[in-house]
This record gives C-alpha cells, sequence and structure tokens, in this order.
C-alpha cells in the first residue's frame, strides 16, 4: 500500500505519504509496497486471468481498449491554478536519480519508507514497470519541471479491494511532492484536483478515484475535501488506519 497524504497542502510540511498521507500524496497505504505487511504489495496481488478481463472491461462482454489504465502516458497537459501540468510516465534511465532524491527526503520518506540507495527506488518502480500495467509511476510536471511523483492505480485490483467494496474501475492516486517549497501552499490539493479530473475525463469507466490517508493526517485529509474529495468511511489497512477518501465522477462539478 501507499501514502498520500495531503499534510503539505495545509502549512504543514510533513513530507509525502503514498498513501494519502501527503506532506506529499501518495494515495493512502496501498501504492507503497508492503514487504513489513507480511508481502502485501499493490503489486504483488495476482489475480486469474479471467477476473482481469472482467474488470478491465468493467461487465466482461467488451474487449479493453488500450491497456488497465487506458493509456495514462497520452492524456496530455492540463491547465491548473499553479500553471501547465503534464502526468510524464516515469523511464528509470531518465528519472531514476530525481525520484530517489525525492523519497530519501525525511518527510517523504516517513511515509513511502523507500529510502536508501537508488536501487531501491529501482526496485518500487521497475516492478510496476515490468507488471501488467495496474500501476502506472508518473512524473508530475509542472510548467515543464519535474516537480512530483504520482502513481495511479486501479484500487479495484489492488490489496485495498480486499478493504472497502470495490466497483470495477475504481482508480487510485498516490502522490509526493519532492520540492520542499511546493508544500504548505495548496500545490498539492491543486494537482490533486486536477490529476482525479484527468481520470475521470479519459477513464470514462472509472466512476470513482479513491485514495487512502491515514486517518490520523488530519491536514492530508483536509487537501483530500479541498480538492472535491468527499470522506466514505474509516478503513482497517494493514499498515494503518485510514480515511477511504472518494472524488465521484456525478459530484465532480459539485464539490
Amino acid at each position: 500500500m501507499s501514502p498520500t497524504d495531503a499534510s503539505a497542502d495545509t502549512g504543514t510540511d510533513t513530507g509525502t505519504d503514498r498513501g494519502t498521507d501527503m506532506g506529499t500524496t501518495a494515495p493512502g497505504a496501498v501504492a507503497r509496497s508492503l514487504s513489513d505487511t507480511g508481502g502485501e504489495d499493490t503489486l504483488d496481488l495476482h489475480l486469474p486471468a479471467e477476473l482481469v478481463a472482467l474488470f478491465a472491461t468493467g461487465h466482461g462482454t467488451t474487449p479493453m481498449d488500450g491497456d488497465l489504465l487506458d493509456e495514462v502516458g497520452t492524456w496530455g497537459p492540463t491547465d491548473t491554478p499553479a500553471g501547465s501540468f503534464h502526468l510524464v510516465p516515469v523511464r528509470i534511465e531518465r528519472d531514476l536519480a530525481l525520484v530517489t532524491r525525492w523519497m530519501n527526503d525525511p518527510a517523504v520518506a516517513a511515509f513511502w519508507e523507500l529510502a536508501g540507495p537508488e536501487t531501491v527506488t529501482e526496485s518500487h518502480i521497475g516492478a510496476q514497470l515490468g507488471g501488467d500495467g495496474r500501476s502506472v509511476p508518473c512524473l508530475g510536471v509542472l510548467d515543464s519541471t519535474p516537480m512530483s511523483y504520482f502513481e495511479i492505480y486501479r484500487a479495484d485490483l489492488d490489496p485495498l479491494a480486499r478493504h472497502y467494496p470495490a466497483r470495477p474501475h475504481d482508480t487510485g492516486i498516490h502522490l509526493l511532492l519532492g520540492s520542499v517549497a511546493d508544500r504548505g501552499r495548496g500545490v498539492g490539493t491543486t494537482l490533486l484536483r486536477a490529476v482525479a479530473d484527468l481520470v475521470l475525463d479519459h477513464r470514462p469507466r472509472c466512476t470513482r478515484v479513491i485514495a487512502e490517508p491515514d486517518l490520523r493526517n488530519t491536514p492530508s485529509v483536509s487537501a483530500f475535501l479541498s480538492a472535491g474529495f468527499r470522506f466514505s468511511v474509516e478503513v482497517d489497512l494493514p499498515d494503518k488506519r485510514a480515511a477511504l477518501m472518494v472524488r465521484d465522477r456525478a459530484l465532480r462539478h459539485v464539490l
């Protein structure tokens, strides 16, 4: 699982939690490796091919267009109050040093637990790049500058789905803000809303965007609320008690 707490958005610099303990945001306790919780990793959930196909189509009667996440790399830029933002899929040879540096920021490491040499980050990212496409690691590029790291993942195909009533095509977000200068001034909230909108715009079969910040990280929960997510329920995950945050397609223009 992984962090995603937006505490960085509300003036509290707590780094970045991949599940939803933003200090930077990493979509909750799901995107990060759970080697410390019995090996329950986002990327280690093996499902029968028939079930994967069923989730991929939404009803199992028509072939899937594109991949499990509808080709994140083709979504293109979007305008935000902070500038032009673009999700760019990670390339190990180009981005490893940068993402490793972010993961070694103490505020980020406290939630993502991926501090260490480049091999640690490479293993985490490489498992996603070498998988079936249910999780896509991306750089968040703002006005041509890489400044954040995202994981866009199929929450319905993730271990998180064991802990809440998942729907086909539920899509999760994990986020970390790389620069201390971008924390505590609302950038995380802006990007959470922008990425959730990108998901809903480019994944027509997805009705909800999901995140699961640590319930104790009230700044992160607040950032999600400010980004148009609603609090759904408390969820006991292997490494934390989380607030399940939901951005509904039906409410996207209301919240």
